[in-house]
């Protein structure tokens, strides 16, 4: 009897080993994986933060050259005279249609006699 119960005890023994053994590389595996996702996670957050900067320095620096461009007045006077050309071509093409309805007003026209049979 003290056989079986010997060799309980040790199957026993045995086992809890065994299961300390798997546990213990379970816990290692998940702590690595645990550890490759935080350096992931800091790795992506850093790209972020960036793309973050990144634009926010291209956006800075198109305000500044549209500021630039205010303040020298280039650019008042590149509106005015982008307006003075769309004028002058409206202009232009008024009078074109205005030419090209006089010259069909002054054509005679010859309306078809009938075909007598």
């Amino acid at each position: 009897m003290e056989i079986v119960k010997l060799r309980c005890t040790l199957f026993g023994i045995a086992w809890l080993s065994f299961a300390s053994t798997a546990n213990d590389e379970a816990l290692t595996r998940a702590n690595s994986l645990s550890e490759q996702a935080q350096k992931i996670t800091l790795e992506v957050e850093q790209e972020q933060l960036q793309k973050a900067r990144d634009a926010a320095k291209q956006t800075q620096e198109r305000e500044q050259k549209v500021l630039k461009r205010q303040e020298s007045g280039d650019w008042e006077s590149e509106q005015i005279e982008k307006a003075q050309q769309q004028f002058k071509q409206r202009e232009s093409r008024e009078e074109k249609y205005l030419r090209e309805a006089r010259e069909a007003a002054n054509k005679q026209h010859k309306i078809p006699q009938p075909i007598k049979p």
